[in-house]
């Protein structure tokens, strides 16, 4: 397919705000995906209700958590953010820009604790069993710049490139809260800005996509192979909703 033309018609149908196209698909499930995978209580069907009307009925007694709501239209606006900047190259003004838009108005953002607005304060890991180590609060402004140099610093980027920028990224872990979040948007990001299928990491697939993160180190293409799964999803979605080849 032609990236091309998809990237062309997310622009352009961001302006429009019609149901039922490509952009309207992709807000919706990489909202409800990417926040579920964090552990969002929102369902599918609540995550379109609040995209569609800034409202919904719950479906059953169980508690919706504000910051949920929240997170899930921020993730909307997060989304508007990547498209406008999508030929802009990464910086660290725009990473954390974009940790801002997903926070903002959230209890984090009360809390001094989680530093929205800049690096992490506090050390933190990735997952409970199995834990992974991140950079250390003092060392992530050096270590996001290196980062960010040796990867713009790549003439012609491939997808594997893209995912070693996210297994990197995750491995600095420097935001108080929203790493995955983020770091799941830039490669969306990329991938359109270097003419590559994007995707969105499916909920249902979390497992898969954790278990190439831990594993990288050891043997990239447990990650590679689910991402490139969830490109042949997104492409078939690409390929219904625009008839374009």
């Amino acid at each position: 397919m032609n990236v091309l033309n998809l990237k062309n018609e997310l622009i352009k149908q961001k302006e429009s705000k019609f149901d039922g196209n490509i952009y309207h698909y992709s807000q919706i499930n990489f909202s409800y995906n990417s926040n579920k995978m964090e552990g969002s209580t929102l369902s599918s069907e609540e995550t379109e209700a609040i995209y569609d009307t800034d409202s919904f009925i719950a479906k059953n007694d169980g508690l919706i958590k504000f910051d949920d709501i929240v997170e899930s239209k921020n993730h909307f606006r997060l989304f508007d953010y990547m498209i406008d900047n999508i030929d802009n190259s990464l910086t660290k003004e725009m990473i954390i820009k974009m940790n801002v838009i997903l926070k903002r108005g959230t209890t984090d953002e009360d809390d001094p604790r989680y530093n929205v607005g800049g690096f992490k304060t506090l050390p933190n890991k990735i997952g409970l069993i199995n834990v992974i180590n991140t950079s250390k609060p003092e060392n992530v402004d050096k270590d996001i710049d290196e980062l960010l140099n040796w990867y713009n610093n790549i003439e012609n980027k491939t997808l594997e490139d893209i995912i070693e920028f996210h297994y990197r990224f995750e491995r600095i872990h420097p935001f108080g809260d929203g790493n995955g979040r983020v770091g799941r948007i830039i490669m969306f990001k990329e991938c359109l800005k270097n003419n590559i299928m994007p995707f969105i990491v499916l909920d249902n697939d979390k497992n898969y996509y954790l278990r190439g993160l831990k594993e990288y180190k050891r043997d990239k293409m447990y990650l590679i192979d689910t991402i490139k799964n969830e490109q042949d999803i997104y492409e078939k979605i690409c390929i219904e909703l625009l008839d374009i080849k």
